[in-house]
């Protein structure tokens, strides 16, 4: 399970060991329609069915109950869908009626948190665009994710986070091009391969690829890796590529998913992977070419390349 480096633990029991993995895909902001401390709430979640992952108070304390891994049961059926995935919840301290905005100290963590999120499990930059959409979104965004519908987070706090907090995320995650190096080792090594082999690819079936070989990094590494994929001129132009990291274990199995990338058409695509790659993990990378007439596209030159750390 993964746990927050900014947030306090509060770890709740039996729930964070009994209750069924997920694979994170979204975050979805709500409003406690109560002025707690994350301490209270979590006092509070200890006696509840319900519970967030996190938990943040006006004063910008944000806390962790539930490593973002283990279902929690704060979206209805957004919790944990049939495919295994779900969303990463956190409640926010707010009035009575929820109708205040954000405080400044709560808005800076969420969007810390929200960035956390999209480096820790790759969540896509994007608002929701439907209920099993990956993104980010806010509890009354989408029905399914209530079960008798609801005005949380409220409008004041709808509009600043489409007009501040989601912003903000991009905004900062675009400029965090490459993870921060520990004090002890600043100076990064470099991934640097290619591999210029024509390379067939059936439609609608991943492939995983190599470049001098299929293992990109071993871990315990941090790491900014880019792959790059040229594609033929004769690629029509509404075929669907898509490219994924995931990292195994040194056998090839306990395959762990980073979401997938989208592009479309011929030329060069790029897919970008910041994160940590734990001890013994493998950091592998798949694509994916799907065209409306089933027919095979070619995939002419691969590279990937990126700075990396030794944990």
């Amino acid at each position: 399970m993964a746990w927050c480096p900014f947030a306090r633990k509060l770890e709740l029991q039996p729930e964070s060991d009994q209750q069924p993995a997920i694979r994170p895909t979204q975050f979805i902001l709500h409003s406690l329609a109560a002025p707690w401390t994350a301490q209270r709430l979590y006092e509070y979640w200890k006696s509840s069915s319900l519970e967030s992952h996190f938990g943040l108070g006006y004063a910008g304390d944000l806390a962790q109950y539930i490593g973002t891994e283990t279902r929690a049961d704060a979206n209805y059926t957004a919790n944990r869908r049939p495919d295994g995935t779900g969303a990463v919840s956190v409640e926010t301290a707010s009035n009575l009626k929820h109708t205040d905005p954000w405080t400044d100290e709560q808005v800076e963590q969420l969007i810390r948190l929200g960035v956390w999120l999209h480096q820790r499990h790759g969540l896509p930059l994007r608002i929701c665009r439907s209920h099993d959409d990956p993104g980010y979104g806010y509890h009354r965004l989408h029905s399914a994710w209530s079960a008798g519908g609801t005005a949380c987070p409220g409008d004041a706090r709808v509009d600043q986070f489409r007009k501040v907090v989601f912003p903000g995320i991009v905004k900062r995650a675009d400029d965090q091009t490459a993870p921060v190096p520990s004090e002890e080792d600043p100076v990064p090594d470099m991934l640097n391969e290619s591999n210029a082999a024509d390379m067939e690819l059936t439609s609608g079936n991943w492939a995983g690829l190599s470049f001098r070989t299929a293992v990109l990094l071993v871990g315990p590494v941090r790491h900014h890796t880019t792959v790059h994929l040229l594609f033929g001129d004769d690629t029509p132009a509404d075929t669907v590529v898509e490219g994924r990291f995931y990292t195994t274990d040194g056998n090839g199995g306990d395959r762990s998913l980073h979401l997938p990338v989208r592009a479309y058409g011929a030329g060069g695509h790029q897919f970008t992977c910041t994160a940590d790659t734990g001890a013994g993990r493998h950091l592998r990378f798949m694509v994916r070419a799907r065209t409306s007439d089933n027919r095979p596209v070619r995939l002419l030159h691969r590279s990937v390349s990126g700075p990396f750390w030794t944990l």
